[in-house]
């Protein structure tokens, strides 16, 4: 039974005009997850930014993919950073708040 939200990858691939060994490889790099139904293979539509973005990298920059894997943990280092920084501040903020009523 085929979910409804999810998207073909040899569809996307035909849309992007690129190989599905492309896709196949991000999934051994572990950059992202392919569901396999009734021997197809598709990938969940939170995926596609992502999945785009690595693929302006790779064609577009000449990105290799060892390149796109250190660039994908940095901006997801960056992004646990600032989710970090967010929660020191807010807490700072609330600690500010106390001490001025």
């Amino acid at each position: 039974m085929k979910s409804k939200n999810l998207i073909q990858i040899k569809q996307f691939c035909l849309y992007h005009e690129i190989e599905n060994t492309f896709i196949t490889e991000l999934h051994n790099y572990g950059l992202i997850h392919i569901i396999i139904e009734e021997n197809d293979e598709f990938l969940e539509p939170e995926q596609l930014p992502t999945v785009e973005k690595m693929i302006r990298m790779h064609y577009d920059l000449k990105i290799n993919l060892e390149g796109i894997d250190a660039i994908a943990h940095l901006l997801n280092k960056i992004e646990t950073l600032q989710q970090n920084l967010n929660t020191a501040h807010n807490k700072l903020r609330l600690y500010e708040e106390k001490h001025i009523e």
